[in-house]
């Protein structure tokens, strides 16, 4: 009898014994679509909507802030004149040749 108690936990946590020999158990989970070697299937229309409703904001919000502050991509101050640099604030010795 205890040959038997052995052989059924011995079976329960290796797997299922079949006919053709040894099969696992696996956990599968159904949480997601997998499309391999298949097309997805298609967006609701809601989903098309929503998408190109967020995309048109984004792009608005980019564009207005472009044109209302174009600061933040050219600057808030005047470029300086590089001619009117001295060699001493460019950090180039004196040449003593």
């Amino acid at each position: 009898m205890n040959i038997g108690r052995n052989l059924v936990y011995f079976k329960n946590v290796i797997g299922c014994i079949n006919r053709n020999g040894l099969v696992q158990k696996t956990i599968q989970r159904q949480s997601h679509v997998v499309s391999y070697r298949s097309a997805p299937p298609p967006h609701s229309k809601a989903t098309k909507i929503g998408a190109v409703a967020v995309g048109g904001a984004m792009w608005w919000w980019v564009l207005w802030h472009l044109f209302h502050e174009p600061d933040h991509i050219t600057g808030e101050f005047d470029y300086p004149d590089p001619a009117k640099w001295t060699n001493k604030e460019l950090g180039i010795p004196k040449d003593d040749a």
